[in-house]
């Protein structure tokens, strides 16, 4: 009795509910990404992504699939990280299209040819960009931040590739972990002398941080900054250099 349940459990269970399968990217992933700086910086081998290039495009052609109605019957954890895997996987392969005569993604313009703003793939059986992934339906739909420290431009000033994939199960503490790193890493966020020296991304975004004297006090051991400090807030300059392992941009 038990047995014929399960089986008309799992038939009536619609397959839309089932997990996105992200195994194709989590490898690649552990193989080319370097973790550097105990953990809170990363660069990424783009060569050897390129030798790997067949592995990359079976990924994405396998997000490229998945119907929209399919994906809006996910949990939202499963929504979430399929568009952040997404997001990092198309930009890597948009990196390969032009490497290694590449030194950032802004190479490919921002006027004509602007990477964040260009449609060159295809999610939900229609033309996306990486701006459409980010603003118009992370940002828009989620309400989460921490999403700013999981997508990936691509580029040194930008919180780290993360160096395995987003899963469902896991994403609140991937994505707490993410933050911790970011806001560790004193090249790009660092309390001196009274001022807490932060990233453009905070600027930038900053209706996403709001109110960002009690988002900065949350994470005051991260930063370097002593409990109940008010600091001066000043942004850092963006380093828009490829984040390639073989680039002597990266410290």
């Amino acid at each position: 009795m038990d047995a014929r349940l399960a089986l008309v459990s799992l038939l009536l269970f619609p397959l839309a509910c089932l997990a996105m399968d992200h195994g194709a990217w989590d490898a690649l992933l552990k193989k080319h990404v370097v973790v550097l700086d105990g953990g809170r910086a990363s660069q990424v081998d783009y060569s050897a992504f390129a030798r790997e290039r067949a592995s990359l495009k079976r990924y994405l052609d396998s997000l490229s699939a998945v119907p929209e109605r399919e994906f809006a019957k996910w949990p939202r954890n499963e929504q979430m990280a399929f568009l952040i895997n997404a997001y990092n996987a198309f930009t890597v392969e948009k990196i390969l299209t032009r490497y290694p005569d590449i030194g950032s993604i802004w190479d490919f313009g921002k006027v004509f040819g602007n990477p964040f703003k260009d449609r060159f793939f295809t999610l939900f059986q229609r033309p996306y960009s990486l701006d459409a992934i980010e603003h118009d339906t992370l940002r828009k739909n989620y309400g989460e931040p921490r999403i700013h420290y999981a997508v990936n431009c691509a580029s040194v000033g930008c919180p780290m590739l993360r160096e395995e994939a987003y899963a469902a199960a896991r994403l609140e503490a991937q994505l707490e972990e993410q933050a911790v790193r970011f806001l560790s890493d004193r090249s790009r966020n660092r309390y001196r002398e009274g001022r807490l020296e932060v990233s453009k991304i905070f600027d930038w975004f900053k209706e996403d941080f709001e109110p960002r004297e009690r988002y900065f006090a949350r994470y005051a051991a991260a930063l370097g900054m002593p409990p109940g400090a008010t600091p001066r807030l000043t942004f850092l300059d963006y380093d828009w250099s490829l984040n390639d392992s073989r680039s002597s941009s990266r410290r």
